[in-house]
């Protein structure tokens, strides 16, 4: 089992969905954890299903801006390693129709985030931790119509954790690109149609299923302790690339 005893983990989205998967099997691991995310109320019950441990808290901050970004790293002092999950429900719009003020906030808060957290992240961040950031199946798979903007985002992080890794060397910097997994967003996503696309999707994949955030979180695990690990990309989509 991975030891991260004496750890301090930040991770951003924690509050539900992989975010909380991870956050849950670092505190497995011996590790403290500032989980991150925009809703109080949310943080607070993700603090009450961790809460036996006694080594997590919660930091209300939105990702999109940057004065909150600067508060959550004063707030949550030196750490070890920053995990980056959170999301929102990605444009679908076919091209031709797409909403550019929706696409913008979505960027914002997906890839700019990204870019404001590794900005502020630097000056607390203890020598020899890392950063890892979460890309997706869909820069590989792209749903079609309505997939170009979602996989221009994901397909951007590969690119941005290669140059960060030598920017910030011997900081590492890794990217977890999951297949499709059962959170609460798939419910914003498609409501009641979700059991039937899991179905159908399961199906298919070689692995059989659709992930659980806990089949995803070992992946983040992994690179906080593989000290050799840098600028690589992680796939864990049970073959979803494949088919």
């Amino acid at each position: 089992m991975t030891d991260l005893t004496g750890n301090k983990i930040i991770v951003v989205g924690g509050s539900s969905g992989i975010g909380f998967g991870v956050a849950a099997a670092a505190l497995e691991s011996g590790a403290e954890v500032v989980i991150v995310g925009r809703s109080k109320d949310k943080l607070k019950a993700a603090e009450n299903r961790l809460a036996g441990t006694g080594r997590v808290r919660g930091i209300a901050a939105d990702m999109a801006n940057e004065a909150d970004v600067v508060r959550l790293f004063e707030e949550a002092g030196g750490f070890d390693h920053l995990v980056a999950t959170a999301g929102t429900p990605p444009p679908n719009y076919p091209i031709g129709e797409t909403d550019m003020d929706f696409v913008r906030q979505f960027v914002d808060g997906k890839l700019i985030g990204a870019v404001m957290l590794a900005k502020h992240a630097v000056g607390t961040l203890n020598k020899g931790g890392s950063m890892i950031f979460t890309s997706g199946i869909n820069k590989d798979r792209p749903p079609v119509p309505g997939g170009s903007v979602v996989s221009a985002v994901a397909g951007s992080f590969t690119y941005f954790a290669r140059a960060l890794a030598l920017e910030l060397a011997p900081t590492r910097v890794n990217i977890v690109s999951p297949g499709w997994v059962d959170t609460e967003m798939w419910d914003e996503i498609v409501g009641a149609a979700k059991s039937g696309y899991f179905e159908q999707m399961g199906a298919r994949i070689p692995a059989g299923r659709i992930a659980s955030p806990a089949d995803i979180a070992p992946a983040y695990l992994y690179l906080m302790q593989n000290a050799f690990m840098t600028g690589e990309t992680i796939h864990v989509d049970g073959g979803q690339r494949l088919v």
